[in-house]
């Protein structure tokens, strides 16, 4: 499988990489103890840089619109019924996926749809899989209409993460799958569902972004 590079990833692995070739020639020069830790340790960040930042090409095959796809990869940490306040008010099934620095980051959207709402909030960075990450950490919500039903999903930073990209706004139309936004080192994206769908996954399965149905409408 070819190696795909996210844009936002270009500059951090370019100046690993620069970082790496000056530590590799510090090496042939100086060679010692200390120079050879210093290579192995930043050889080492670039190959980290080049994981997190790894792209791949993401194609659901299935063409049933009524199931939901997971909007990002990595864990499975929470499933429950809650009431959602910031947009829809009303109670929903919250399903929460936690990305640790070695999942694809980028974030797809679940359903096809129009964006009706989409609002960044700067918060505090606790823990990702903290209760109340989801209310008070920073934060991007999106809500997607499809039909008369509506899917917000939420991306939170967490203790590491610290830059949330999103690449849509109010108005905008998504396909199933479709890249929206980007979690920079490690967090969890949240999605609320409609009380009248069927989850299909359960705490601790792994799942991939635009891959993985995670839910299923049980109507039109």
């Amino acid at each position: 499988m070819m190696y795909r590079l996210h844009k936002e990833g270009k500059l951090y692995v370019a100046s690993a990489i620069l970082i790496t070739i000056f530590f590799a020639l510090l090496l042939v020069f100086f060679f010692s103890i200390f120079t050879i830790l210093l290579c192995a340790l930043s050889l080492s960040v670039m190959t980290l840089m080049l994981i997190f930042f790894r792209n791949p090409k993401r194609l659901h095959i299935v063409r049933d619109t009524d199931l939901i796809l997971a909007p990002a990869d990595g864990k499975v940490v929470v499933i429950e019924r809650t009431f959602e306040k910031e947009y829809l008010k009303a109670e929903a099934i919250q399903l929460s996926i936690f990305m640790s620095p070695l999942n694809v980051h980028s974030n797809r959207s679940p359903v096809a749809g129009d964006v009706v709402y989409q609002q960044y909030h700067p918060g505090e960075y606790l823990v990702a899989w903290h209760p109340k990450s989801s209310e008070l950490n920073e934060r991007n919500t999106v809500v997607i209409k499809r039909k008369q039903n509506f899917i917000l999903v939420r991306q939170i930073a967490g203790k590491v993460a610290r830059k949330i990209v999103s690449y849509t706004k109010v108005g905008a139309t998504l396909t199933r799958g479709e890249e929206f936004g980007f979690i920079k080192f490690g967090s969890r994206v949240d999605i609320f569902l409609p009380l009248e769908t069927t989850v299909l996954v359960k705490i601790g399965d792994h799942v991939k972004g635009g891959i993985t149905d995670v839910a299923k409408y049980n109507f039109q």
